[in-house]
């Protein structure tokens, strides 16, 4: 992605904090240490060299436009991330920590490019591109450490899971989860009658673009899954898994009606072989 000349001079003067002392600027002034320090921060190797700063800054800019986009709409993943980084409301100096007159700043600059800067829920800054309304997050690392609300989430999960019966799972987490990847008619098979289950405790439905559709089944347990000659106390067998699937298979339209493949607007169930 290209930014005008003139775009990037201005973000470059934002980052460098190249402002007159009066009235006091709201962007930090950043010295050739604080500068690399900086591209640091936003998981890049830059490294300043004691050249000029705004230029060397427009250059890495450059640079950095240059990469691979996640999304044609949207700069590189690591422009984002500079954008957090300049935008940190920890950073906030002369104005309050929502940084109204530092948003204006760099807002002059990137409606030039289409772009309007914003802050979320969670005090970040993020890019709306304006043509399509369309927001961007920056990409982020998933080697990162988790956060303080993270680990709480992770700990309460692990105790639901901990506690939860293979009903429980099945109602409260899988069928939601399937339901919200666009599966359809999510099905809790023989949830209320066993004898009704056909080796399956879930089954469902993927509509493809062409209209077809792909049916699935599933079967949960809790507890792990061996191959010893007996399970024991809370492990099955990976023989009793493979019974399972061969009776799903054996019987793969008790309790469904299929729509005929291929015909989006059919009315009238067929069976399916």
């Amino acid at each position: 992605m290209e930014f005008h000349a003139r775009t990037i001079r201005q973000l470059a003067t934002l980052i460098c904090g190249n402002f007159e002392a009066d009235p006091p600027p709201v962007f930090e002034y950043r010295s050739s240490s604080r500068l690399t320090q900086f591209f640091e921060d936003c998981e890049t190797d830059y490294t300043h060299r004691g050249q000029t700063r705004d230029a060397w800054v427009a250059e890495v800019l450059t640079e950095i436009l240059k990469e691979p986009q996640t999304n044609p709409l949207f700069p590189p993943d690591t422009f984002l991330r500079v954008i957090q980084e300049l935008m940190d409301q920890r950073d906030a100096r002369s104005e309050e920590s929502s940084r109204p007159k530092a948003l204006e700043m760099l807002n002059v600059t990137l409606t030039r490019e289409g772009f309007e800067a914003y802050y979320a829920e969670d005090r970040k800054c993020y890019l709306r591109h304006v043509p399509s309304s369309a927001v961007s997050k920056a990409f982020e690392n998933p080697h990162r450490p988790f956060s303080a609300d993270e680990l709480e989430r992770r700990e309460k999960l692990t105790q639901y899971l901990d506690r939860a019966s293979e009903d429980e799972l099945i109602i409260e987490v899988l069928l939601p989860l399937f339901r919200q990847l666009n599966f359809h008619r999510v099905t809790a098979a023989g949830h209320e009658d066993k004898a009704l289950e056909y080796g399956k405790d879930v089954w469902m439905r993927f509509r493809l673009p062409t209209q077809h559709c792909l049916y699935f089944g599933l079967q949960a347990k809790i507890g792990k899954i061996d191959s010893a000659g007996r399970s024991e106390k809370g492990s099955s067998n990976i023989a009793e898994i493979l019974n399972q699937v061969t009776m799903m298979l054996g019987h793969e339209h008790s309790g469904m009606t299929y729509p005929q493949i291929g015909v989006p607007d059919a009315h009238h169930p067929i069976s399916h072989h």
